[in-house]
C-alpha cells in the first residue's frame, strides 16, 4: 500500500515513539520488554493532522530513529520532539529542531497531534484486529494504517481502490514469506 518514491512530510512535523503490543508486566515506556517501537511523524496542519508516516524501529537510540525521521521528512522542516537525547542531532542534519518538553515530567500534552494518531492506531489495531498482531506482521498493518488514514478526507472512494491497483502493477510482488518476515530494521 505503500507508493515507492512517495513524498516526506513537509513544514511542521511532530515526531515522537510508541510501543505496540499490548499490555506486558514490567517496565513501561521506553526500554518495555517484548513491544514493538514505532516512529510516528505526523504535519501539522494549523494545529490539524496532516499527512502521517509509521516506521518500525529497532530501539531509541539515534542510530534507529535519525534514519526514520530522514526517510519520513522534508530536510529543512519544522521538527517538534520531546526532550529524548537520541533526537538532539537532528538539527546537524537539517532540521529546524524544537524541544517541546526537557524533563520527563507528566502535564500538557505538548505533541497532541502525534498523541492522537498513536490513539487512533491502537484502537485500530484491537477493534480491527483484536489486538492479535504480531511483530513480523506489524510493518504491513503500519502501512495498511498509513494509507487509510492518509486518504481518510478523499471525496472520491473509488479512487482509492484505483490507486491501489495502480500501485499494484507499478511494484513487485510481495511473498508471504517477505510478510510473515517484516522488514529488516537495519
Amino acid at each position: 500500500m505503500v507508493r515507492p518514491g512517495r513524498d516526506r512530510l513537509r513544514g511542521t512535523v511532530e515526531v515522537d515513539e510508541t510501543y505496540i503490543g499490548g499490555k506486558k508486566p514490567g517496565k513501561r515506556g521506553r526500554g518495555a520488554a517484548g513491544k514493538t517501537l514505532v516512529v510516528v511523524a505526523v504535519e501539522d496542519k494549523e494545529n490539524r493532522i496532516g499527512g502521517i508516516r509509521l516506521r518500525r524501529v529497532a530501539d531509541a537510540s539515534a542510530a534507529s530513529l535519525i534514519p526514520a525521521v530522514q526517510d519520513s521528512v522534508e530536510d529543512g522542516a519544522l521538527v517538534r520532539t520531546d526532550g529524548w537525547i537520541s533526537y538532539d542531532q537532528l538539527s546537524s542534519k537539517g532540521y529546524e529542531h524544537t524541544v517541546v518538553r526537557k524533563d520527563a515530567s507528566v502535564g500538557d500534552n505538548l505533541l497532541p497531534l502525534v498523541n492522537r494518531v498513536v490513539a487512533l492506531l491502537k484502537k485500530w489495531l484491537q477493534g480491527t484486529h483484536q489486538g492479535a498482531v504480531r511483530p513480523s506482521h506489524l510493518d504491513y498493518y503500519l502501512d495498511e494504517f498509513t494509507f487509510r488514514f492518509n486518504r481518510r478526507t478523499s471525496r472520491s472512494r473509488g479512487k482509492l481502490f484505483y490507486r491501489l491497483v495502480q500501485q499494484s502493477v507499478a511494484i513487485s510482488p510481495i511473498t508471504g514469506n517477505n510478510i510473515r518476515g517484516g522488514r529488516s530494521l537495519s
